[in-house]
């Protein structure tokens, strides 16, 4: 029962059982050891005294038989001597040292654990004069002490098995009914409110004796006033921050989505004159071009460069050339429709797409605008500038896919409107 209680470890109460019943054990096993101990040694000592009158008694007779070298008789008194219960050996050597006689009562392969032995002269008196023969040396072992203390030690070991084994269940005892029994009660009051999630929970020790569990009791329940108090004011101040987020998530998104309206336009544009730039006219224009196709609709292209702009610039410098650009665009806006597309292609190049045009009213529209640029001046730093515009006008034909071809093919009469001389319209 002892050995299945050790091997099954299952809560913190029978753990700190075991740890005080295996240093209990262990005190016991010491004390038990020492007392072994101190047995096997007073047995020692008195098998040693033992073994010194046996050599008092037979020393004589030894003596005589190695006087005599009678080696019969000599074997006689070693194998009655060995046949003792206490001797395991005999050993006779003379005065050189040089062995006579060697029994021993235990295997050779099989030596004991201990061997202990008492030596004795011999000698023979001859006229008065003590002559030494040698010495005899009686041995006894650890297995002859072991077998005197055996009965005495088995029944030190099982008093004191005895007594460990009622003072560990009397301890188990009272373990259990003050300390076990409690703490489970405890804990499976702490488990229902964990699962309830209820704070409002207390908990309420039935055996309530005014003890330590008593005041873990107080303790805990104080703890779950404070966190109950606590939970209530984290969800207030978390509902706080979420009202706070949510305002502020969507405030942010509004100045987002206003951000990103600004920068797709921003993205579209020419920083100076405001209208569509080179790669977000061509695919706005390129877009238009598909649907009037689809429709069988034909659209026009009108390419227009201001005339001598770089005079303008060297002649003035680039903030008057800039204010040019600007009323030019100002201008090329007045003629326009929502539907027409407006772009600047180059550095004074600029470009319009009108869609659902045929090629007669392209052309008059754009010298309609050749006009009013050639009538309009640029007052500024009291200066007056005046500028005119070439145009080259194009229409789209049936089997036309590309913007580009559009292009290509207004650039050409753009070109041919400089070569006649510049402020002027070529269809």
């Amino acid at each position: 029962m002892l050995i299945s209680f050790l091997r099954r470890p299952n809560n913190l109460s029978q753990k700190m059982m075991r740890v005080i019943f295996s240093i209990y054990l262990v005190v016991t096993l010491l004390i038990t050891s020492v007392q072994f101990l101190s047995e096997y040694l007073k047995t020692q000592d008195a098998i040693v005294s033992e073994l010194e009158q046996l050599e008092a008694t037979v020393r004589g007779p030894i003596s005589t038989s190695l006087w005599q070298y009678d080696q019969k008789q000599l074997d006689e008194l070693a194998s009655g001597l060995i046949q003792m219960p206490i001797i395991e050996g005999v050993d006779i050597v003379d005065q050189n040292e040089q062995s006579i006689l060697s029994k021993r009562f235990y295997d050779p392969d099989a030596i004991p654990v201990s061997v202990f032995d008492s030596t004795t002269q011999l000698s023979w008196t001859l006229n008065g004069e003590s002559i030494g023969l040698g010495s005899l040396k009686l041995y006894s072992s650890s297995d002859v002490v072991f077998e005197r203390v055996w009965f005495g030690f088995a029944l030190i070991a099982t008093t004191a098995i005895i007594k460990m084994t009622i003072l560990f269940w009397l301890f188990i005892w009272a373990f259990d009914r003050f300390l076990a029994a409690p703490l489970k009660e405890l804990m499976s009051q702490v488990d229902e409110v964990q699962l309830s999630q209820n704070l409002s929970k207390r908990i309420h020790l039935e055996n309530n004796e005014g003890n330590e569990l008593n005041q873990l009791q107080g303790h805990m329940n104080r703890m779950l006033s404070a966190m109950s108090i606590d939970r209530q004011n984290l969800l207030e101040d978390e509902q706080a921050k979420r009202d706070w987020l949510e305002v502020a998530v969507a405030k942010r998104t509004e100045d987002l989505q206003i951000l990103n309206e600004k920068l797709k336009y921003l993205a579209t544009r020419d920083s100076l004159t405001d209208v569509l730039n080179r790669g977000s006219f061509f695919e706005a224009a390129q877009q238009r071009l598909v649907l009037s196709q689809q429709k069988t609709s034909t659209a026009s292209f009108i390419l227009l460069d201001l005339d001598f702009f770089k005079r303008i610039n060297d002649t003035y410098g680039h903030f008057i050339g800039d204010k040019v650009l600007i009323q030019f665009t100002q201008i090329l806006q007045s003629f326009l429709k929502e539907s027409d597309l407006l772009g600047r292609v180059g550095g004074e190049e600029f470009a319009i797409f009108l869609p659902d045009t045929k090629l007669d009213a392209a052309f008059q529209l754009a010298d309609e605008i050749r006009q009013a640029v050639s009538k309009t001046t640029l007052e500024i730093e009291g200066k007056t500038v005046t500028y005119t515009v070439s145009l080259g006008v194009e229409s789209s034909e049936p089997d036309d896919q590309l913007i580009d071809d559009l292009f290509k093919r207004a650039d050409l009469k753009l070109y041919g409107a400089k070569d006649k001389g510049r402020d002027r319209v070529e269809r």
